[in-house]
């Protein structure tokens, strides 16, 4: 009896060691990329919040995660470079979640980065809020030219996928964020509002000055484009029944919120996307002028893009600008 407690009392001091120097995690933010270095130069979706936030910090190698990034954390705040697409952001995520150095248990996650958006909602240089996330692939989908009538939506619910083609996020958090952030000043460049003004006619909605939106989110592995798969994306917000408009495409967001909810941690899960581009064909370019890679070499990145005009670095500070409010409130406790 009393070597038994002698080896328990042993293995709690051991357990109570690892315990002690687990990290503890307020809010952990998720970019999908960065332009060159972490700091000091063009800055790409991580930058404005590394360098607020995490430099000089410390450095952390995360097994199964993203081979070119590493956990950079500071004074309760990380951030970690996740990669793009889907599958490598859900098997980042959750390599970093099954970490036993960190502890997440009170922890917010802030997937944040660049994205398209949609006409008549939104111009380039917005920073949206996002309140439900759609899988753009999940579903049926078909070629336009198969139709009966080519003009309807080609893509078909599949109502097996639900579990995980439609995540609602905490609507009562996304309240009380998008209260603090709705007011938050944000910018634009006139190339970006010349581009929106030339490209849609000066329509009303085009030509307003950028702000902070609620919206909803359509995630798609295939950097998709056009009418055709905005009537789609547009159908998948009324099926799932989303609480609001769709906003914007990405690559990566179900993916998180899948792996978060799995995790039981999806009530503390937020998106802040800012709009680079339209999920429209923009001043006669074509898929084949766009994409052939023989043809064009265009970056989205660019000061001269042909997506893009020049909101890129704008719109990155518009959303760090968005973010730090809501980072900040974590930290101070008010959110």
């Amino acid at each position: 009896m009393k070597k038994t407690l002698t080896v328990l009392f042993v293995l709690l001091i051991a357990l109570s060691a690892v315990f002690a120097d687990t990290i503890p995690l307020k809010v952990l933010i998720l970019p999908k990329f960065e332009n060159g270095e972490m700091a000091g130069d063009f800055p790409g979706e991580a930058q404005f919040y590394y360098e607020a936030y995490a430099q000089g910090g410390d450095e952390y190698d995360i097994k199964g995660g993203n081979p070119d990034s590493k956990l950079y954390v500071k004074d309760g705040v990380g951030i970690y470079v996740t990669g793009m697409g889907k599958v490598n952001t859900a098997a980042t995520i959750t390599s970093i979640l099954l970490d036993p150095r960190f502890d997440f248990s009170d922890c917010y996650f802030i997937s944040t980065g660049c994205a398209g958006s949609a006409t008549e909602y939104s111009v380039m240089g917005d920073v949206f809020l996002i309140t439900a996330a759609i899988d753009y692939d999940l579903g049926h989908h078909a070629d336009a030219r198969e139709m009966e009538n080519p003009d309807s939506p080609t893509w078909f619910h599949d109502s097996s996928y639900d579990s995980v083609s439609y995540k609602l996020l905490d609507q009562d958090l996304m309240a009380k964020i998008y209260d603090m952030v709705k007011d938050v000043k944000i910018d634009t460049t006139d190339k970006t509002r010349a581009f929106m003004a030339y490209t849609f006619d000066n329509a009303e909605w085009a030509t307003r000055d950028p702000k902070v939106l609620r919206g909803t989110t359509v995630t798609g592995d295939n950097y998709w484009k056009g009418e055709f798969d905005q009537k789609n994306a547009r159908a998948m917000c009324e099926v799932y029944g989303a609480p609001d408009p769709f906003a914007l495409s990405e690559m990566e967001d179900i993916a998180i919120a899948v792996v978060l909810d799995r995790f039981g941690m999806l009530d503390r899960y937020i998106i802040l996307r800012d709009s680079v581009n339209m999920v429209v064909f923009m001043n006669g370019v074509t898929p084949e002028g766009l994409w052939d890679p023989s043809r064009s070499n265009d970056s989205l990145s660019s000061e001269d893009s042909i997506e893009a005009a020049d909101i890129f670095a704008t719109a990155m500070e518009n959303n760090y600008k968005v973010g730090s409010v809501i980072v900040d409130a974590i930290l101070d406790g008010t959110l």
